[in-house]
């Protein structure tokens, strides 16, 4: 069914009117269905018998993926799975465990397939002595040889757990690419959210990164937290400036105290800005970055116009995936450790989520899942088109004709006819041959994708207040 395009009502709504309009919130698309559907039931899933499956001869690539859970302190924000100990030899007791999984599952495997990308996620991944990253990195390399020439291998990085021998073993293992959590350079805002972190200390650890070849670094940034201004935030990316990272994340911050209790302590203290002031540190935020010269990659992405993931954008090969956006596509991923992720091009499953429960699995000889999902025929489908969304920010119906095996036009009518306020909006344009959302509309890709989702297409919209 033809969409037909109508007047821009933009001159009328300025951005920020069109993020109020459209705020609500959904899923941030890393994987399609997202992971709130995965269900514990999973013995019908055939979740192992997907791993023989995806090892097939011919098999592509493969992506892997490593949580190394533990922090010293507790920053009050956070919502990952941490466990939070001063105790180092924890780190070697883990990497015990992890070794277990990493042999039960390439027992599993076709070793031979290359590696594109590595991951080392927390926690703080730099809460293990450098003998044990250099002990994980051995792991890698004798269980997973075949490293493509161009792999992408980052790790996540808190500058205050940092020292110059962290960084010499992470280059010794392959590491080339660093992401540093930041999140707030004012110290109002670092006390208010329990991670004191000095500019000094974010300096010294970009020196020692640029100083042993790191190819690309970014930093992690949170607007909506305690104390936050726009001044205050804007501040925050003039400082992050000067340090020339190649790619920024800025999150919107989550306030979910029914899953993370210590978030309660952010309400007895009643120091969070509200929606207003919180939208307006985004919109600031996105005038200073790309006045800087970044690329707006897409929902919290940014990147210098020579970055990997900006050429990445530019040529439709961007890919996403749990650990966000990437440039390595096409592969399956293996995730190792708690609560981490994996995905065949049929199914998602996922680690038990506590240290005891992973470790009692183990021992038994067991792949520690504890959810899963198989997807189905559609589900595939929806995945490719929410995909092509939010990396490439348009739709070729043709191409995506040819990619699904379906006419994209006839098959997803409903939902095209769906989108007739974001064209009212400006938010999407009708093209030749397909759909692009406008870069008033980039902020809104999620909108955009979630009129593609039956989970959201099937229920009533309901606008929520923060984004």
């Amino acid at each position: 069914m033809p969409i037909k395009s109508s007047p821009s009502s933009t001159e009328a709504a300025g951005p920020l009117d069109l993020i109020r309009k459209y705020s609500i919130s959904g899923p941030r698309y890393t994987s399609y269905p997202p992971a709130t559907k995965f269900a514990a039931e999973i013995g019908s899933l055939g979740l192992e018998e997907a791993i023989t499956s995806d090892n097939a001869p011919g098999a592509g690539p493969i992506s892997l993926y490593f949580h190394l859970p533990f922090c010293e302190t507790r920053c009050w924000f956070c919502g990952c799975h941490t466990v939070i100990t001063l105790r180092r030899d924890a780190a070697c007791e883990y990497l015990d465990d992890l070794e277990r999984e990493m042999r039960l599952t390439a027992a599993r495997m076709d070793r031979n397939r290359p590696v594109t990308q590595i991951h080392l996620g927390g926690g703080t991944p730099t809460f293990f002595p450098p003998a044990d990253l250099r002990r994980l990195g051995g792991l890698i390399r004798e269980l997973f040889p075949q490293r493509s020439p161009d792999c992408e291998f980052s790790v996540e990085i808190d500058p205050r757990r940092l020292t110059e021998e962290h960084v010499v073993a992470l280059r010794e293992i392959g590491a080339n690419r660093a992401s540093l959590g930041v999140q707030d350079t004012n110290p109002r805002v670092q006390l208010a959210i329990h991670r004191i972190q000095p500019q000094a200390v974010n300096q010294q650890a970009f020196a020692w990164l640029r100083a042993n070849g790191f190819a690309s670094i970014n930093v992690d940034l949170i607007y909506g937290l305690p104390l936050q201004t726009v001044e205050s935030f804007g501040r925050t990316i003039d400082d992050v400036l000067t340090l020339r990272p190649d790619r920024l994340s800025v999150f919107s911050y989550a306030h979910v105290p029914w899953i993370k209790p210590t978030q309660k302590i952010f309400d007895d203290r009643e120091q969070l800005p509200d929606a207003e002031a919180k939208l307006g540190m985004f919109a600031a935020a996105h005038r200073q970055l790309t006045a800087a010269g970044f690329i707006d990659i897409g929902l919290d992405h940014f990147a210098r116009p020579d970055d990997s993931l900006a050429l990445a954008q530019r040529a439709g090969t961007l890919h996403r995936n749990f650990q966000g956006y990437s440039t390595q596509a096409g592969a399956s991923l293996y995730s190792f450790g708690i609560s981490s992720i994996s995905s065949t091009p049929e199914t998602y499953r996922q680690n038990l989520k506590t240290l005891p429960e992973w470790r009692a699995a183990l021992a038994e000889g067991r792949l520690p899942v504890e959810r899963g999902l198989r997807l189905t025929a559609e589900d595939q489908r929806r995945r490719a088109i929410i995909m092509r969304l939010m990396c490439d920010r348009r739709l070729d119906f043709a191409r995506l004709s040819r990619e699904l095996g379906v006419d994209f036009a006839s098959t997803y009518a409903k939902e095209l006819a769906g989108l007739t306020d974001l064209l009212t909006d400006g938010i999407v344009v009708r093209t030749e041959g397909g759909i692009a959302v406008t870069e008033v509309g980039i902020p809104l890709l999620r909108v955009v994708a979630m009129r593609f989702d039956p989970l959201f297409t099937e229920a009533p919209r309901q606008h929520a207040a923060a984004i």
